[in-house]
């Protein structure tokens, strides 16, 4: 399996303890602090003062959800309007992250990420601002995914949530699993592209 992986944290793109920019305008990569010993481990997957920092908004979890992905699953690319605060807990995902809002200056810009607990993969979280689209597909199953957000489900607008193909040719992910062995949502089928849904932008 070919893992294709834009992003690698590093001292350059550190911005505070612990916390890293990446190419796109209102995503972040936070390192864990991570402490194992002979009965298991202790990590500090966020902290929400070095987001608030960094962002320069208010970032209050108002709802933490948990989802578990099991073999070949892609899951999006899919945005919502509320910020949060991505954990993989058990497995490891490979993530694709796109920047699907029409007015900001990253626009279609993609980071990918390998993030879990086994081998090369990142142990760290995400904090992924509203309207960013972010995906979860599995490597090593089953993929536990915590995810911290500033709304109640109950009382975001579900106008702001939003389905951008995983095969849209302008976003040009390489995912590591061949698409005829894929386990996606209907949902995720009939997703629309970029160029679809923002047509102005690609003139």
């Amino acid at each position: 399996m070919q893992i294709s992986i834009s992003y690698h944290p590093s001292k350059d793109l550190e911005i505070k303890d612990g916390v890293y920019r990446t190419n796109i305008d209102g995503l972040f990569y936070l390192g864990f602090n991570h402490f194992p010993d002979n009965r298991g481990f202790f990590a500090e997957v966020g902290h929400t003062h070095k987001i608030e920092e960094v962002s320069g908004k208010p970032f209050k979890i108002a709802q933490v959800n948990h989802s578990r992905s099991l073999k070949n699953v892609v899951r999006g690319m899919h945005a919502e309007g509320w910020n949060k605060l991505v954990t993989v807990t058990g497995g490891v995902s490979f993530s694709a992250l796109a920047d699907v809002r029409p007015n900001s200056k990253t626009f279609g810009k993609v980071e990918t990420f390998l993030l879990g607990v086994n081998g090369k993969a990142l142990r760290g979280s995400l904090f992924i601002a509203s309207g960013i689209a972010n995906s979860v597909c599995v490597i090593e199953a089953p993929v536990d995914y915590i995810y911290c957000v500033d709304k109640l489900y109950k009382d975001r607008d579900p106008a702001d949530d939003q389905a951008i193909s995983i095969f849209d040719k302008d976003l040009n992910i390489n995912w590591p699993i061949k698409k005829e062995d894929m386990i996606i949502s209907k949902r995720d089928k009939q997703a629309v592209t970029l160029r679809e849904k923002y047509p102005k932008k690609f003139k």
